[in-house]
């Protein structure tokens, strides 16, 4: 299982999503609540995946995801996104997420999701 860090910029979808993934055998070993701290954290903790809100205050979920990426080409993100915002989930594939998850979380697709990101 992963060690995995939660980016949302709110407190109920992180919850949401650290019960999901906790359900599933995942350590959350962190979490943060904009793009900014995102960064931050990832360096610090070194996650084996990071769940990414594409919309949030400071630095969006895009700009993090870059970030990450241009620190660490290896890392394994998974963009966090509402219905509607298909254009948001091509440029983070095309900047480097390896997959997304669609809100209101599925608890099936979530662990789905992040079994097959893990397991690249």
């Amino acid at each position: 299982m992963g060690r995995i860090l939660i980016v949302d910029d709110t407190m109920f979808m992180r919850t949401l999503l650290k019960n999901i993934l906790f359900s599933g055998g995942h350590d959350i070993v962190g979490e943060a609540g904009d793009g900014a701290e995102a960064i931050a954290k990832y360096q610090e903790l070194k996650p084996d995946l990071v769940t990414m809100d594409v919309v949030m205050p400071k630095v969006n979920g895009i700009e993090a995801l870059k970030a990450i990426k241009g620190a660490d080409p290896s890392a394994r993100v998974i963009m966090c996104t509402a219905v509607g915002q298909e254009q948001m989930v091509k440029l983070a594939i095309k900047s480097g997420a390896k997959g997304y998850i669609v809100k209101p979380f599925q608890a099936p697709k979530v662990l789905e999701e992040v079994k097959s990101v893990l397991s690249t």
